[in-house]
């Protein structure tokens, strides 16, 4: 795994860890045992492509998401009347 220097990032980067395209292709393991648990930048001609995160972080961004996605729904509903629910019926 390599770092990208300043100068030639023309994207931000949201990762630690950048690897080229062509060095996951040769060797996907080693990118992710040298990641070290933490998220790495698929780089194609210096660009951010994608981004390679351990299976649990995915997880938990997705969980966190929906959290995000069901308080939306709850703000949005705050202001409608109340419906009165017996669940024993």
């Amino acid at each position: 795994m390599r770092f990208i220097s300043p100068g030639k990032i023309t994207e931000a980067i949201h990762a630690t860890q950048s690897v080229g395209i062509s060095a996951l292709k040769l060797n996907p393991t080693a990118v992710i045992e040298s990641a070290d648990g933490r998220a790495v930048a698929i780089l194609n001609r210096n660009k951010p492509v994608a981004y390679l995160l351990p299976a649990d972080q995915y997880e938990a961004l997705l969980d966190r998401l929906e959290d995000y996605e069901l308080a939306d729904i709850v703000r949005a509903r705050q202001n409608e009347p109340m419906v009165e629910v017996d669940i024993h019926k």
